[in-house]
């Protein structure tokens, strides 16, 4: 082959490669994102991408649905779940890289979107209050928690009857803010939104009435591509910028 048809050829395989890397969508970062996360991860991620410049994408649900789902081998980078004990699980199925670490501690509240109601556990027993708004305890820490200040307070049939389940407690509030309920638990991290607060009244329980809500992060090992990103995400938690973040959005961060 000679000099000229050598240069040709070298100079069509060059462009086609720089096409190909113009064109080739980046991947973005999949965060399997617990519901009462929902709000502060918009800032979180917003506040990282400008920082990193590395795109994600968030998937919302309850902590035990994203489980499965991982599990099922769904394509999360990240998992931020609403405590330990799901995280924990997928450490032991192999699904990590690493442990769990607790990044935050949630706090429950009780809500009501009118602003006429003065909520309070007391007025859970009250004929006035048909229907009380909780996570689903099976599949949401928030439900658990609520359900042990319930079962702390009042004997099971004087409210039970009364309960109304989400699937998550970005549904939960839903429910509340709707009128579907007459009031409800949720998230403290929901009621701080910039989209929620103002809306209604709610009370901050007291934290020795269920047991600490300990909000754990791992990273997943699903996408060995993605592991470098999906670690700068973690750590990135555990700065002083993702530390603000959350304590903005009413979390109790850690030690």
């Amino acid at each position: 082959m000679d000099v000229k048809k050598t240069g040709l050829l070298l100079l069509i395989v060059s462009l086609i490669m720089q096409w190909g890397c113009v064109n080739k969508p980046s991947e973005k970062l999949m965060i399997a994102t617990a519901a009462n996360m929902r709000f502060a991860m918009t800032s979180l991620v917003e506040a990282f991408t400008a920082e990193t410049g590395i795109s994600c994408e968030t998937v919302v649900s309850s902590s035990g649905k994203l489980t499965a789902q991982i599990a099922q081998g769904a394509p999360f980078d990240l998992f931020v779940s609403a405590d330990m004990k799901y995280p924990d699980e997928l450490y032991r199925q192999g699904l990590t890289i690493t442990p769990p670490k607790v990044y935050a501690y949630g706090k429950l509240v009780l809500w009501c979107a009118h602003d006429d109601v003065e909520p309070s556990l007391v007025i859970l027993n009250d004929d006035s209050v048909q229907r009380i708004a909780i996570a689903n305890p099976k599949t949401a820490p928030y439900g658990r928690a609520a359900m042990e200040v319930i079962n702390h307070d009042f004997h099971s049939e004087q409210i039970t009857h009364k309960l109304v389940y989400g699937e998550s407690i970005s549904q939960t509030s839903q429910f509340i803010i709707s009128g579907a309920a007459s009031i409800g638990f949720t998230a403290k991290s929901v009621v701080l939104s910039p989209e929620i607060i103002g809306k209604g009244q709610w009370h901050e329980i007291d934290t020795s009435l269920y047991s600490p809500i300990e909000q754990g992060v791992v990273v997943l090992n699903q996408n060995p591509k993605m592991i470098d990103d999906a670690q700068q995400f973690k750590l990135f938690l555990f700065s002083e910028n993702g530390q603000k973040i959350l304590m903005r959005y009413g979390y109790e961060v850690s030690k």
